[in-house]
C-alpha cells in the first residue's frame, strides 16, 4: 500500500475547541516520528529510521479515522443542536458517547420515560381494570429508575464530572431521580402508598429523551415568552382586583346575590367571568335589582376580555415571532460552527510540513544545533490547508451516514462541489446540511415513460398524457367533486334517524366512485406510476378513492364493522382547495404544522399529566352523586328518582363524572376545564367537598393552559403569516398546483471520474457493497450508450429552507457577526462572501484532481 501524502490536522483554535485527540497529540507525534534527518543545501533529506513505512501508514490511517469520527460527531452536534461543551474529550469519553448516541439507547430512554408515566395507571388511585399490587408496580418503578441511573452514568462518563454538573437539565433530572428512588424504596418497604405529589415530576424523564427534542424547544419558548406574558397578566389581575373591590362594594348588600357576598367570591366570580363560563348568570341577581348594574359587567368585559386578552395575544405573538427568528439564527450559526469544527479536522497538511516540525522536535530533544531555523521559513514550508477532498469526505460520511451507499456519498460530494475544484472549500462545505438529506435517482433520458413503446401504444398513452395534463381535465374533475359534495349534502339531509347504511348501496356512490377510479387509472397511465405517486395530492386522491372502494365493498357485502369507511367520502371535497392560491397556502401551512402541532400537543399532555397527578393526590374520591349539597352547583351533581304519574325517571346532573378518581378520568376532567364551558361547576363542586383553597388549583391550571394555548395560537398565526409573506416575496407562477418538487439538486457525472472514484474506493474501502453501487453507475452508462449521467437529488422543503430565503439580508448580517466573533483572526486570506460566513481563499491543490463538475440546485 502506498504511503498517504497528507496527515490529519488537529483542531487547535483554542483549548475549548480541542477534541478527542487533544490528550494523545504528543503520543501521536512520537509514533509518527522516529526517523533520522539530515539538512543538505537547506533541504530536508530523510534517512531510514527504526519505524517501518507500514507502521507509519497504519498510525496515519488510525489518525485519519479518529479525525473522521470526531468531525462526524461535530456535525451530529450541529444537526441536533447539542452544545459543544458536551463534546467527548478522550477515548474513554468517546466510547461512552458512542454508546449513548445510538437509536437503541434512545429507544431505551423513550421506553423508560413512558413506563414511568404509564405506572400511574396502576398506582393508587388506579384505573380499576389495571390495578396492580404495590410490590409489582414499585418493583417496576425501581427497575425503570435503575435504567435512568444507568443512562446518567453513561452521560457522566462521557461528559466528565465538571461538565456534568454544569449541564442544568441533567442536574435537574439527577435530583428528581434521587427523590423518586427514595419514594419508591419507601413504598416498597412500607407496602403501602402515600401521598406522592412528586410523581408529577416524572415527565422530566420523558422530556429529556432524544426523541422529545421538539418538546424541549416548546418548553424553552414558553419560558422565553413568560416575561412579556406575566407583564400583561399582572395588568389583567390588577384590573380584576379593582373590579372585584368595586363589585363587592356595589352588590354585597343584595342578599340574593351569592357572587359578590364576600371579596373572595367577588374575585372568583370575576375570574370565571373572564372565561365567560358564568355569563350572564353572574350578572342577573344584580341586574334584577338595578338595570344600570349591567354597565359594571359591560365595562369589565370590554376592558378585560376584549382589550387586555387580545393585547395579551398580540404581545405573545410578537415575542414568539422574535423568539422564532432568534431560534432560527441560533440554529443556523450553531450549524455553521459545527461545520467549521469539522472542516478543520478534514483539511490536510503536506508531509514535508510535518517533517520540518519533526526535525525541530528531534533537534530539541537531542540538544544538537546543526542549522539555524527561521520560524518564517518553517511557516512558509507548511502548506495551507486546501480543503476537503473526496477521500476525506467519504471517510467522514462513513461515520456520519454509515448506511449511505458509495454512489450517494460521491453524488453528495459533487452536489457540494459547485466550483469544480478538486477539493471542497469551506464556503462549499457550509451547504452540507442542505444536501445531506437528498435522495438520489438518475434522471430519465426519456421525456415520458412510454417513449420506447410501439408507435400505436405510444400514440394512445401520449393522448392520455395530454388529456390529464390539460386544464380542462383538471377543472372538469373539480366540477365533478363539487357536484359530488352537493349530492352528499342532499342525501345526508334527506336521511332520517332510522337510516341504516346496510339497507342499500346508493347509485350516486357507484357513479362518482367510477369517475374517480377512471381518473386515477388515466393519471397513472398518462403520467406513469413513479410520477403519479411522487405527488402528495395524487397520493391523497388515490387513498380516498381506495377507501371509498373499500366502503363500497363493505356496503355490498353487509360488512357492518367497516361501515365507518363510507364516512371518508367527503374528504374528496378537499381537492377543491387546490383551485385558489390562498387555499393552497392554508393547506400547505396546515401540513407543515402537523409535526410541530404534534409536539405542542405532547407538551400540553405533559402539563395535563402533572396536573392530573396533583389532582388525584388531593381530590380523588371527593366527588360522587348527590354530593356538594351546600354548594350553589348542587343540582349539577344530583342523582334522584322522580315519579311522573306511573313512570319513574332517574334524573342525573352527570357532573359527578368529572372527577380525579384515576388518571384517565383526570385527563377528561382537565380537557373539560381547558374548554372552560361550565368549568366553574367542577371547581365549585370540588371546593365544596374540600377547601376554598382548592380554587387555586383550578385557577392555576387555567392560567397555565392559557399560556400554552396562546403559544399554540401564536405559532399558527406565525406560520400562516410567514407563509403569506413568503408567497408575496417569492411570486413564482405555479402552472400546476399538483407539482411538488421541493428541493432539487442536479449533478452530472462522467465516466472517467466514476472510474477514478471507483479506483479510490478500491484502495480505501474495498467492500463489495461500496463497489457495487458505483459499478451500477458504469453499467447504466453502458446500457444507455452515454458517457455521462445526470442524477437528481430531491428532498421535501422545510420551514428552514423558507426561512433562508425570507431572511436573506439578515442572514448576511448574522454571518458577518459570526465571522467577527467566532472565527480566528489574523489571517489575511480570509474574506466575507455574500452567501455564507467567512471563508478561506483556496490555493492551488497539490493532489491529483478528479474530473469533477459542480452541481447546481433549485428551490421550487
Amino acid at each position: 500500500m502506498e504511503s498517504d501524502d497528507d496527515v490529519p490536522l488537529i483542531l487547535t483554535w483554542d483549548e475549548s475547541n480541542s477534541g478527542l485527540l487533544h490528550d494523545e497529540e504528543s503520543e501521536r507525534g512520537d509514533q509518527n516520528g522516529g526517523g533520522n534527518y539530515d539538512i543538505v543545501n537547506n533541504a530536508v533529506v530523510s534517512t531510514p529510521g527504526v519505524q517501518s513505512s507500514k507502521t507509519q501508514n497504519a498510525a496515519l490511517k488510525q489518525s485519519w479515522e479518529m479525525n473522521y469520527q470526531e468531525a462526524a460527531i461535530y456535525l451530529q452536534e450541529g444537526e441536533n443542536n447539542d452544545k459543544f461543551f458536551t463534546h467527548p474529550r478522550n477515548p474513554k469519553a468517546l466510547a461512552a458517547y458512542l454508546f449513548a448516541h445510538n437509536h437503541l439507547f434512545y429507544m431505551m430512554e423513550l421506553v423508560t420515560g413512558l413506563l414511568l408515566l404509564l405506572l400511574s395507571l396502576c398506582e393508587a388511585p388506579a384505573v380499576p381494570s389495571l390495578r396492580l399490587d404495590i410490590y409489582v408496580h414499585a418493583t417496576l418503578e425501581l427497575l425503570a429508575l435503575l435504567l435512568v441511573a444507568f443512562e446518567l452514568c453513561m452521560k457522566l462518563r462521557w461528559l466528565g464530572f465538571h461538565t456534568f454538573i454544569r449541564h442544568k437539565r441533567t442536574m435537574v433530572k439527577t435530583c428528581v431521580l434521587l427523590l423518586q428512588f427514595v419514594e419508591a424504596f419507601v413504598v416498597l418497604i412500607r407496602q403501602t402508598s402515600h401521598m406522592r405529589v412528586t410523581r408529577a415530576l416524572r415527565p422530566i424523564f420523558l422530556v429529556d429523551c432524544r426523541y422529545c427534542g421538539a418538546v424541549r424547544r416548546n418548553l424553552r419558548q414558553i419560558f422565553q415568552s413568560l416575561p412579556s406574558f406575566i407583564d400583561i397578566l399582572l395588568l389583567l389581575l390588577f384590573f380584576m382586583v379593582i373590579f372585584a373591590i368595586l363589585g363587592f362594594c356595589l352588590f354585597s348588600t343584595n342578599t340574593a346575590d351569592p357572587y359578590f357576598n364576600s371579596l373572595e367570591n367577588s374575585l372568583v366570580s370575576l375570574f370565571v367571568l373572564l372565561t365567560t363560563a358564568n355569563f350572564p348568570d353572574v350578572m342577573m341577581p344584580a341586574y334584577s335589582k338595578n338595570r344600570w348594574s349591567c354597565v359594571f359587567f359591560i365595562v369589565y368585559l370590554s376592558i378585560e376580555l376584549y382589550f387586555i386578552m387580545n393585547l395579551l395575544l398580540a404581545v405573545v405573538f410578537d415575542t414568539f415571532n422574535d423568539v422564532e427568528k432568534m431560534k432560527f439564527k441560533s440554529l443556523l450559526l450553531h450549524k455553521c460552527s459545527a461545520i467549521d469544527h469539522a472542516f478543520q479536522l478534514l483539511v490536510s497538511r503536506q508531509v514535508r510540513g510535518l517533517l520540518l516540525v519533526q526535525i525541530i522536535c528531534f533537534l530539541s530533544r537531542s540538544r544538537r544545533f546543526l542549522l539555524t531555523f527561521n520560524c518564517a521559513a518553517v511557516s512558509l514550508s507548511l502548506q495551507r490547508p486546501m480543503g476537503v477532498s473526496l477521500k476525506q469526505f467519504d471517510g467522514l460520511m462513513r461515520f456520519y451516514r454509515p448506511r449511505m451507499s458509495a454512489r450517494d456519498r460521491f453524488l453528495t460530494f459533487k452536489a457540494l462541489n459547485t466550483s469544480g475544484a478538486p477539493m471542497l472549500s469551506l464556503q462549499e462545505f457550509y451547504k452540507f446540511y442542505e444536501v445531506i438529506g437528498l435522495k438520489w435517482k438518475p434522471r430519465r433520458s426519456r421525456e415520458h415513460w412510454f417513449d420506447d413503446l410501439p408507435h400505436t401504444a405510444f400514440l394512445i398513452f401520449k393522448g392520455i398524457h395530454l388529456v390529464v395534463k390539460s386544464k380542462a381535465f383538471q377543472y372538469a374533475m373539480y366540477v365533478v367533486v363539487a357536484i359530488n359534495g352537493v349530492w352528499i349534502l342532499v342525501e345526508t339531509f334527506r336521511m332520517d334517524s332510522g337510516y341504516s347504511w346496510s339497507e342499500f348501496v346508493p347509485l350516486s356512490y357507484i357513479v362518482f366512485l367510477t369517475i374517480y377510479g377512471v381518473e386515477v387509472l388515466l393519471k397513472i397511465a398518462g403520467l406513469g406510476p413513479l410520477a403519479y405517486f411522487s405527488s402528495g395530492w395524487n397520493l391523497f386522491d388515490f387513498s380516498v378513492t381506495v377507501f371509498a372502494f373499500l366502503g363500497l365493498i363493505a356496503l355490498a357485502f353487509n360488512m357492518e364493522p367497516f361501515y365507518f369507511i363510507v364516512v371518508l367520502r367527503p374528504f374528496q371535497l378537499l381537492r377543491l382547495f387546490k383551485i385558489k392560491q390562498r387555499y393552497r397556502n392554508v393547506l400547505d401551512t396546515m401540513f407543515e404544522l402537523f409535526p410541530r402541532m404534534a409536539s405542542l400537543g405532547l407538551t400540553l399532555i405533559i402539563f395535563y399529566y402533572s396536573f392530573a397527578i396533583v389532582g388525584m393526590e388531593f381530590f380523588a374520591d371527593m366527588v360522587y352523586p348527590n354530593c356538594c349539597n351546600t354548594s350553589t352547583v348542587a343540582e349539577s351533581y344530583r342523582q334522584i328518582n322522580k315519579t311522573y304519574g306511573n313512570k319513574t325517571v332517574l334524573e342525573e346532573g352527570y357532573y359527578y363524572l368529572n372527577n380525579f378518581n384515576d388518571i384517565l378520568s383526570s385527563f377528561v376532567t382537565l380537557f373539560e376545564l381547558t374548554v372552560v364551558n361550565n368549568w366553574y361547576i367542577t371547581m365549585e363542586g370540588v371546593t365544596s367537598m374540600t377547601s376554598h383553597w382548592s380554587r387555586l388549583y383550578f385557577m392555576t391550571f387555567y392560567i397555565v393552559t392559557m399560556v400554552v394555548m396562546t403559544i399554540i395560537v401564536a405559532f399558527i398565526l406565525d406560520a400562516f403569516v410567514f407563509r403569506m409573506n413568503f408567497s408575496r416575496k417569492n411570486r413564482d407562477p405555479v402552472d400546476n398546483p399538483e407539482d411538488e418538487n421541493g428541493i432539487v439538486f442536479e449533478v452530472e457525472v462522467g465516466r472517467e471520474e466514476v472510474l477514478a472514484t471507483l479506483e479510490l474506493y478500491k484502495q480505501t474501502c474495498p467492500s463489495v457493497s461500496s463497489l457495487s453501487s458505483l459499478s451500477a453507475v458504469l453499467q447504466a452508462m453502458d446500457k444507455s450508450g452515454h458517457t455521462s449521467l445526470v442524477y437528481l437529488g430531491r428532498r421535501s422543503r422545510t420551514k428552514s429552507d423558507l426561512s433562508i430565503k425570507m431572511y436573506e439580508e439578515e442572514i448576511q448580517e448574522w454571518y458577518a457577526e459570526y465571522s467577527s466573533e467566532c472565527l480566528p483572526q489574523g489571517d489575511e486570506n480570509l474574506n466575507v462572501d455574500q452567501s455564507g460566513p467567512v471563508v478561506a481563499d483556496p490555493s492551488p491543490s497539490q493532489e491529483q484532481p478528479l474530473d469533477s463538475q459542480g452541481g447546481r440546485h433549485s428551490i421550487n
